[in-house]
């Protein structure tokens, strides 16, 4: 056998170890998070050799389906949903990780003008102005769509606005999508995570909520307690809350937190 054929035979052996340890991981995300996973999952994979293929879903539908003992190996979602799953045995405790923080922001369509939202007293005069406003209908679980609707009650504005709220009830395994009505000119401006107007097509960020009534929801990790690859699944959290990881995690609308 030459030695050309040696070689080739010895990089073919050696692709195929590599090949049979290398594993798959499901991951369960909110999401939020689409934008930044799908840039990170890649490069896990490039890096470590092993694949993470990830399911998106509004956070309280994801901490459902982990509840009822959906198969996968990591599931990202708020921090305090995962405190929980970790109290009932279904993520293991000491795994929890923070990656990063979201906050709220109001999409309007691309060109139109910006609403002043600079102040409380802006951002109520503006909800009171405008013809129509959207948000997650909270019933889907979204974290986002909870949190504007207890805000408009807390502001006073409930009766008021009802009339032109409008409630998206998309799945949000494509949060791209939640935006579309605005994108159309059938919303005016919709209250949501600045990770999802960011990748949004059609709309852009007229800003973030005012500081005093502004909601960053901490997104963490954690591995399924009935992961059958712990060691990957820790791997993978490791990568994407690393300090590499945090350009593109800012880069797609999130905001630093502090660690765990």
């Amino acid at each position: 056998m030459s030695y050309l054929k040696i070689a080739l035979a010895g990089l073919a052996a050696i692709a195929a170890t590599c090949s049979a340890d290398a594993a798959e991981i499901k991951v369960l995300a909110s999401g939020s998070l689409k934008g930044a996973l799908s840039r990170l999952a890649p490069d896990f994979q490039k890096s470590s050799g092993n694949t993470a293929t990830i399911e998106y879903g509004p956070a309280g539908a994801i901490t459902s389906r982990i509840q009822k003992d959906d198969a996968a190996d990591v599931v990202i979602v708020s921090r305090s949903q995962i405190e929980k799953l970790a109290s009932n045995g279904k993520v293991l405790p000491g795994s929890l990780v923070n990656v990063a923080g979201i906050a709220l922001g109001v999409a309007v369509r691309k060109g139109a003008p910006k609403p002043d939202i600079s102040s409380v007293e802006a951002f109520k005069r503006t909800l009171l102005a405008a013809r129509s406003i959207g948000y997650r209908d909270p019933a889907t679980g979204s974290t986002s769509g909870t949190y504007a609707a207890s805000l408009i009650e807390r502001l006073g504005l409930a009766e008021d606005l009802k009339p032109k709220l409008r409630l998206d009830r998309t799945e949000g395994d494509a949060p791209e999508n939640v935006f579309r009505t605005v994108a159309s000119g059938e919303i005016e401006m919709q209250i949501g995570q600045i990770t999802e107007i960011v990748i949004a097509p059609g709309v852009e960020l007229a800003g973030p909520l005012p500081a005093e009534i502004q909601n960053t929801t901490v997104m963490a990790a954690g591995i399924i307690a009935t992961s059958k690859a712990p060691e990957v699944a820790r791997a993978f959290i490791s990568f994407i809350s690393s300090p590499s990881a945090a350009a593109v995690l800012k880069a797609t609308g999130f905001v630093a937190v502090k660690e765990n």
